[in-house]
């Protein structure tokens, strides 16, 4: 239950760069929305959080993030792709290792600092955390999809 006390830090603070993630991120990951959503309803989870990692990975671009931290950024997302997929145990595993807020912390931690524009391998960092977010959705949709098939055809 929320209380006003976590309505309050929902709220945008002054001066914060990008308070539309900042919510998602923590309604995603501090108040574990991603973990049940993906215990009740498998896939939802991690349709909604690999929605907050393409968000931050495009915010870590914009925000002039170094390379070397995209990079931390993105073993984050393929940690908790790798981990996510297996059901109940990557539900749980989600409560624990919140790629999303880490990110964010990145983000807050050295963006903004450089003065050097995104290039090429800043972007194909971004394409790859896309595509890895794309297989966390599409994998256990896939299985999913089998299991549907195969109790309709039972």
């Amino acid at each position: 239950m929320m209380t006003d006390a976590d309505a309050d830090d929902l709220e945008p603070r002054s001066g914060d760069r990008f308070p539309g993630v900042r919510t998602f991120v923590k309604i995603l990951d501090d108040y574990g929305l991603d973990a049940g959503l993906g215990f009740l309803l498998p896939g939802v989870g991690d349709v909604l959080t690999g929605t907050g990692s393409i968000a931050l990975l495009f915010t870590a671009v914009k925000e002039k993030v170094p390379t070397v931290i995209l990079f931390k950024m993105l073993l984050n997302i393929l940690i908790d792709t790798v981990f996510g997929i297996v059901p109940v145990v990557g539900d749980l595993f989600d409560l624990f290792f919140r790629a999303n807020r880490r990110n964010l912390e990145l983000i807050e931690r050295y963006g903004g600092d450089g003065d050097e524009e995104p290039d090429f391998g800043d972007y194909a960092i971004v394409g790859l955390g896309v595509i890895l977010v794309l297989a966390s959705i599409l994998i256990p949709a896939y299985f999913l999809f089998g299991i549907a098939n195969a109790w309709v055809h039972f």
